[in-house]
């Protein structure tokens, strides 16, 4: 018999004679080699952030079967609520970052740690210095264990934070490992998304570093850009990074009537339903804004927030991904911001990304990541209510 029935009651197994015969031997090697195996140093780690006191339940160690699954709202959960609450506060008050999960790639280990933090402390004023600090905490223990890049995820990438990741290089010019907002590929994806024969696009958040990015892209490419900011400043700004036959495609534009007949929304700010009602009929919202916008209207059709497949060959995934406040996509796969750190770590690439995002690596980063086996998701889906 090669197989025991019984797990861990091996008494009832020698009962029955289904015990297998080199159990013992196994239980003997392992027992004698306790204590002289070393946990091995990830390569990679991606530093995640808690987003609300729900989302914060569908933590892997919480209720793992919960965690294995996509996302979605069920009332028992509501009991979970103010113990949950409670640990927020206790969190804030004593937490240091900790791991969350890991999984296997071609041989290299891959982890998520969490600052413990909530999204809506990222907006307090006071709280910016201890989350830069846990932050900064976070990458130094990654450089003193080896790990050779650590990605940055959401807001702990805030501009109005740290820079994109600027602050800590800057501040530690001698660290090894390589720390990265991965949004060239997040740009990589929303860009690919978009039809090749459109001409014109509707872009707000069009002066984040994310938006940048975009028209840059595209209006060296012909595309037409009407670039919603009211600042002419930053709009200038913008506008003189493009080739000088480029720049009459980036428009300014101050108001959401100006895009009432362009079809390609991409949305980088959050937009209210009225707002959204400026769109013309058949018009698609690409969208790279957190939390994502509501699917408002019936007659447009509405994007993912920016994600990628991990390779076929990845082992180990037990949850899905613990970020941002809906957890909808399936084990596999990640936001593209992750996915470019993995990216980062597989081409072996040695520069810090941070900052502001380079766009003539946008190509670069997408052959890439597609060269490696990640693989676009795209859903689109109705919007569920009448405009």
């Amino acid at each position: 018999m090669a197989t025991n029935f019984c797990l861990f009651m091996p008494f009832y197994d020698a009962i029955w004679k289904t015990l297998n015969s080199q159990s013992w031997e196994l239980h003997q090697n392992a027992s004698s080699n306790a204590g002289n195996y070393r946990r091995n140093t990830a390569d990679f780690v991606f530093l995640a952030h808690v987003v609300d006191v729900t989302s914060s339940i569908h933590a892997p160690f919480v209720i793992r079967s919960f965690a294995s699954m996509p996302y979605t709202t069920r009332l028992f959960l509501l009991v979970l609520w103010p113990p949950a609450f409670i640990v927020m506060i206790m969190m804030w008050a004593w937490s240091k970052t900790f791991l969350i999960s890991f999984y296997n790639l071609r041989g290299r280990l891959h982890e998520t740690w969490s600052v413990p933090r909530f999204g809506f402390q990222y907006f307090l004023p006071f709280a910016k210095e201890g989350i830069n600090k846990h932050i900064e905490e976070a990458i130094l223990r990654a450089n003193k264990l080896g790990v050779k890049v650590i990605s940055l995820a959401a807001l702990n990438k805030n501009e109005a934070l740290n820079g994109g990741g600027t602050l800590f290089v800057e501040r530690h010019p001698d660290l090894k490992v390589r720390v990265v907002h991965g949004n060239t590929l997040t740009a990589a994806v929303i860009l690919n998304e978009i039809r090749g024969d459109v001409k014109e696009v509707f872009l707000t958040g069009a002066t984040s570093k994310l938006g940048r990015a975009i028209a840059l892209y595209l209006c060296q490419r012909r595309v037409r850009v009407l670039m919603l900011t009211s600042s002419t400043e930053r709009f200038q700004k913008v506008q003189k990074e493009a080739p000088l036959e480029c720049q009459s495609y980036l428009v300014q534009v101050t108001k959401y009537q100006a895009a009432r007949d362009c079809k390609t929304w991409i949305v980088g700010k959050w937009i209210t339903p009225g707002e959204q009602s400026w769109a013309p009929t058949g018009a698609h919202f690409h969208q790279f804004v957190v939390p994502p916008i509501l699917s408002f209207r019936r007659d447009c059709t509405y994007g993912d927030l920016a994600a990628m497949r991990l390779p076929v060959d990845v082992q180990g995934l037990g949850n899905c991904e613990y970020m941002f406040s809906q957890y909808t996509m399936e084990r596999g796969v990640v936001h593209a911001c992750h996915a470019g750190g993995v990216v980062h770590l597989l081409e072996g690439w040695t520069h810090h990304e941070v900052g502001a995002i380079n766009v003539d690596r946008i190509d670069l980063v997408w052959n890439a990541a597609l060269k490696h086996g990640l693989e676009p998701v795209s859903n689109i889906v109705t919007g569920q209510n009448s405009p």
